[in-house]
């Protein structure tokens, strides 16, 4: 049935082959550390790290210097300012106010309404002959409170840069701002309605 003259059949030749896949390296580990739960199997070697190589991460860079600002220090540069302010606006505007009143009533009382009318148009300052006691005290507090305000001013402006107390600070510097205004006006409202009642009653 088969022919002896016929040749065997050549098989097909094989596939080719895959090489193996390469083999992980071991995980690096410290020496004599071991996970819990796992043994270190005998057969695989431990790497030690080379001579002069880090045995961690390095360092990191520290933080930016950030300078602090000052340290607030108290608020007493600003209420002293503050008190000055007061002073120079409320307690040296009454006394202002309860003087003009006095001279305006002096000059009206010495003097009927025709007369005065006659010499403030005339700027005849003789008018104030009765009372010169009375308007040297007036320069006085004038003064006086000038120079308190300018203080209140100035120490305000300086709490208000420090920081220390600068809300009383800002408060004297408005104050002090508003000071001359007020004292002037309340001191004239004074010493007009004083002199024009001194003057009708006569």
């Amino acid at each position: 049935m088969t022919d002896p003259q016929q040749s065997n059949p050549v098989p097909p030749p094989a596939a080719p082959g895959y090489p193996a896949p390469p083999v992980a390296p071991p995980a690096y580990q410290q020496p004599g550390y071991q996970q819990s739960g796992y043994q270190q199997q005998s057969g695989t070697p431990v790497h030690q790290a080379p001579p002069g190589a880090f045995s961690g991460p390095a360092g990191g860079y520290t933080a930016p210097y950030a300078p602090t600002p000052p340290a607030a220090g108290g608020s007493g540069l600003g209420r002293v300012a503050l008190l000055l302010a007061l002073l120079a606006t409320v307690v040296l505007t009454i006394v202002g106010a309860v003087l003009a009143w006095q001279i305006g009533h002096g000059i009206g009382a010495s003097t009927d309404l025709t007369t005065l009318e006659n010499r403030v148009s005339g700027s005849d300052l003789s008018i104030l002959t009765p009372v010169r006691d009375l308007v040297l005290w007036v320069e006085i507090t004038s003064w006086t409170a000038t120079a308190l305000g300018i203080w209140a001013l100035v120490q305000g402006i300086v709490a208000i840069a420090k920081r220390r107390g600068r809300g009383p600070g800002i408060a004297a510097v408005v104050i002090a701002v508003l000071g001359p205004f007020v004292y002037g006006l309340v001191g004239y409202i004074a010493f007009v309605i004083a002199l024009g009642l001194a003057a009708t009653q006569r």
